[in-house]
């Protein structure tokens, strides 16, 4: 079997000290400092990888990404102190990755072609892609913007490296949809993808929850707990809401990203973790690290890849797009047939601000086809509010209105005062999410604050809460 082969573009005591470790993995490494041998290199020896620092003297990555074309091999750019913009601007050119030092076998190992079989016979055709297992999901984002367009096509572009994610954009934006919409288009994505809302947790139990804890290691550890790092060993890690994290925390996730392993609180022994990770904030962290309420090095170290997601307002008519996915979804959960949307309701669609975004219109969505009945869909649906909804909006209802829990029978409906309604709603959002307020209130677009509040008014009426 021929020996792989990788260039590095960059000054010899950079990369020296990981040439011992490719020549026992039969891997050939090649060094150049300068555009001409590069692509003499290139021409000659066809490596699978090329690593370039960013500049050196008399060279500039961004010439060498001038030349690719078909058949050149892909270039990963790598640096010791990096930026968002310069990641960006590199990927706009064309580079596969971009990385932070130090560069690492394990790290180089993933981005390596995966290697043939032994020759066969007669050997098969070498396919452009790797084809993911069957039982990979597909997942789909749904959009037409150029703005989301270009998100996507950055996405599909590092989705199989191991480069860390920063994900920002407005609350309800997607964030956590284009995370999955990651694992899923990754080499990982027969693998475990994990969760965790970092502004859910107090320090103490966040820290648990992470790295896991050893049987003992504080009052109520009856039991050793693997944390999340373990449960998504070998898959994906988001961070949801990173900006959130405990500056002592963020110390502790900064070690976990640089040497691959984690500490089980009360433990004694490290354990190795493969784990590829990606974060959301809906904050300014630029800011937030300019007011030492986070970690400059842990920014920079997630923030390899920046993705900003931007606002539904700004999406055009990506709005009626997502509403007739969302109207079609909440049908057929309830049992009806597809509603029309009327051209008023499409116009006010259009025409509103959506300051809750994508998760504004799947919770309006799911109201106006409760509300609507058989339908169509017109704007007072939208409008469930005591300030703006009047007698006739509600004796306007049709008694066939869709059920607020899918399991109930149609014929048994009748329709709901609106305090029973939003009674309804709150309650189904519990059952969805098992109880956790957190999710419920994101899936309400409420805040936790105000879904607390009505859940101790319905406590006081006597009513169990789940």
């Amino acid at each position: 079997m021929p020996e792989r082969t990788i260039l590095f573009i960059a000054e010899p005591q950079a990369v020296s000290s990981v040439f011992p470790t490719l020549k026992e993995a039969g891997v050939q490494a090649g060094l150049a400092d300068t555009l001409a041998g590069a692509l003499n290199f290139i021409k000659k020896t066809g490596p699978a990888l090329v690593f370039s620092r960013p500049s050196l003297q008399g060279y500039s990555a961004q010439d060498l990404l001038a030349e690719a074309g078909d058949g050149f091999p892909p270039v990963i750019i790598f640096t010791k102190n990096g930026s968002a913009e310069e990641a960006q601007r590199f990927l706009d050119l064309g580079a596969r990755d971009y990385w932070l030092e130090p560069l690492v076998w394990d790290k180089i190992r993933l981005a390596l072609p995966r290697q043939a079989p032994e020759p066969a016979a007669e050997p098969e055709p070498e396919s452009p892609r790797p084809v993911k297992p069957s039982s990979a999901p597909r997942f789909q984002v749904i959009g037409k913007h150029p703005a989301v367009l270009r998100v996507l096509a950055l996405a599909r572009q590092v989705a199989r490296s191991k480069a860390t994610v920063l994900i920002s954009g407005e609350s309800g934006t997607g964030k956590e949809m284009f995370a999955r919409f990651l694992h899923h288009n990754s080499d990982r994505a027969d693998k475990p993808f994990v969760a965790i809302n970092c502004a859910a947790l107090p320090e103490h139990l966040l820290e648990s929850e992470l790295f896991g804890h050893e049987k003992g290691a504080f009052t109520g550890a009856i039991n050793r707990k693997l944390g999340r790092f373990e449960l998504a060993d070998g898959g994906t890690l988001l961070l949801d809401e990173i900006s959130e994290m405990d500056l002592g925390l963020q110390a502790k996730l900064l070690r976990v990203l640089q040497e691959g392993e984690i500490d089980r609180v009360g433990g004694v022994e490290t354990v190795k973790v493969d784990v590829r990770v990606l974060a959301t904030t809906n904050r300014d962290i630029e800011e937030f690290v300019r007011e030492k309420k986070f970690r400059q090095d842990l920014f920079y170290r997630l923030n390899v890849i920046p993705i900003k997601l931007p606002r539904l307002a700004d999406r055009g008519d990506d709005v009626l797009l997502l509403a007739e996915f969302f109207r079609d979804k909440y049908c057929a959960a309830c049992g009806l047939p597809r509603l029309a949307l009327s051209e008023e309701a499409r116009q006010w669609l259009l025409g509103y601000a959506w300051p809750g975004n994508v998760r504004e219109l799947q919770n309006l969505m799911e109201r106006a086809v409760l509300l609507a009945g058989s339908g169509p869909i017109q704007p007072r649906h939208f409008l469930m509010d005591s300030e703006t909804w009047t007698p006739e909006d509600e004796a306007g209802l049709s008694p066939e209105a869709a059920p607020v829990r899918p399991s109930a029978p149609a014929e048994a409906l009748s329709v709901m005062p609106l305090h029973e309604m939003e009674k309804a709603l709150i309650f189904k959002s519990l059952d969805e999410t098992r109880g956790n307020r957190t999710q419920a209130a994101e899936l309400l677009g409420i805040s936790v604050r105000t879904l607390r509040n009505k859940l101790n008014e319905y406590k006081q009426q006597g009513l169990d809460i789940p």
